[in-house]
C-alpha cells in the first residue's frame, strides 16, 4: 500500500512535531489526543495505523474493530500496554520509541543515585532548617561501587555510558542477549550480579515473566546490602518487599521513579502502607514517572517512530 493511502490515527497526546514529520514522510493523520475508549472503539475501523503513549490499551477487543490496522507505534519504550500476541497473529507490525527517551533515562538514574548516596535532598531539608550537619549526611561515591544493570537493551546501554564515566564497575545481565560486553558493561550471569553488585537498576519491560520480579526471595538472594533503582515499570518491584528490604537492612535505599500502582488516590490498604513508609524514609527518593520525560525526549521520540514509519514501507 502506497504511502498516500495510510492513514494514521493519534490517540494520545504528542508533541506537535510530530505534525510537520508526519507530513514530510507522505502520511495522513488525525490527531485525537482526548478519544475515549468507546470512540476509539468505534473509529479505528477506518485507520491504517496508530500511535499511542501511555492511556490507550490495545487489545483483542480494540483490534477486533481494525481489520485494516497495519502498524502500531508507541511513543515510549514500554510495550506492555498492547496485546502482543493478538497484533502478531494479525500480522500488525508494533514498534517503540526506546531509543527515542534512552538518555533521559539514564541521565535519571544517575541523578537519583547521586541524590541518595550524596544525601543531597536530606541536606537541603537540614539546611533549609537551620542544621547545619557535616558529619551526619557523609556520603558515598557513586565510583566506588559495582552497578548491575537487568537489561541491556536502550535504556540499559545509555545508563552504563553514563556509569562508566564515574569509573563504576557496570556489570549487565540480559536473558535474551550474548555477547554483548562493550565499553560500557561486562556481560555478567544473574549470580554474579547477585554477588557482587552495591547497586542495582532495571531496565526490563512489564512482561508475566518480570511482575514482581523483586520480591523478598529475590532481594535476599543479594550477597551484600544493596541500593535498588527503578525506573522500568511500578510492577516489576512488590513495593512490600522493598519496604522490608529497607527495614532489614538488606536494601541500603530505593530511587523509585515508578511505583506498582501510580494512581495514588487508589491505592489497596496494602500498597498505601507500602508507599507511606516509603515517602518517610530518608533512604527513598520518589518521583513521578518522569526518567524519560524530559524537553528534548518529548521531540526525540517522535523522530524515532517516523523513521521507524518510513523504514517498514
Amino acid at each position: 500500500m502506497s504511502q498516500s493511502k495510510r492513514t494514521i490515527l493519534i490517540a494520545d497526546d504528542m508533541h506537535p512535531s510530530i505534525f510537520a514529520m508526519l507530513d514530510g514522510a507522505g502520511f495522513a493523520y488525525d490527531y485525537q489526543p482526548q478519544i475515549t475508549r468507546a470512540e476509539l472503539l468505534t473509529a479505528i475501523a477506518a485507520y491504517d495505523g496508530l500511535f499511542i503513549r501511555s492511556k490507550t490499551r490495545i487489545d483483542e477487543e480494540v483490534l477486533e474493530q481494525a481489520p485494516a490496522l497495519q502498524f502500531i507505534g508507541r511513543a515510549g519504550a514500554g510495550l506492555d500496554l498492547i496485546d502482543l500476541s493478538a497484533t502478531e497473529k494479525r500480522h500488525i507490525q508494533v514498534f517503540h520509541a526506546g531509543a527515542g527517551n534512552r538518555d533521559a533515562v539514564g541521565e535519571q538514574v544517575v541523578g537519583m543515585l547521586l541524590c541518595l548516596l550524596a544525601n543531597i535532598l536530606k541536606a537541603d531539608r537540614e539546611v533549609r532548617q537551620g542544621i547545619w550537619d557535616r558529619e551526619g549526611n557523609r556520603g558515598f561515591e557513586l565510583g566506588s561501587m559495582t552497578v548491575g544493570l537487568i537489561g541491556y537493551g536502550n535504556n540499559g546501554q545509555a545508563t552504563a555510558r553514563r556509569l562508566s564515566g564515574f569509573g563504576c564497575q557496570v556489570l549487565a545481565y540480559d536473558k535474551y542477549r550474548t555477547d554483548y560486553s562493550d565499553a560500557w558493561a561486562q556481560e555478567a550471569t544473574m549470580a554474579q550480579i547477585m554477588a557482587e553488585a552495591d547497586v542495582l537498576s532495571l531496565h526490563i519491560p512489564l512482561t508475566p515473566e518480570t511482575k514482581n520480579l523483586v520480591n523478598n526471595q529475590f532481594i535476599g538472594q543479594f550477597a551484600n546490602p544493596f541500593y535498588l533503582v527503578n525506573a522500568s515499570r511500578g510492577e516489576v518491584a512488590s513495593l512490600s518487599a522493598v519496604v522490608q528490604g529497607l527495614e532489614s537492612g538488606k536494601l541500603r535505599g530505593a530511587c523509585l521513579d515508578v511505583l506498582e500502582n501510580e494512581k495514588l488516590s487508589k491505592l489497596t490498604p496494602e500498597q498505601q502502607a507500602a508507599f507511606d513508609y516509603l515517602r518517610q524514609s530518608p533512604k527513598t527518593i520518589l518521583t513521578p514517572h518522569i526518567a524519560g520525560w524530559t524537553h528534548e525526549s518529548y521531540v526525540r521520540i517522535n523522530e524515532v517512530l517516523v523513521r521507524q514509519l518510513v523504514a517498514i514501507e
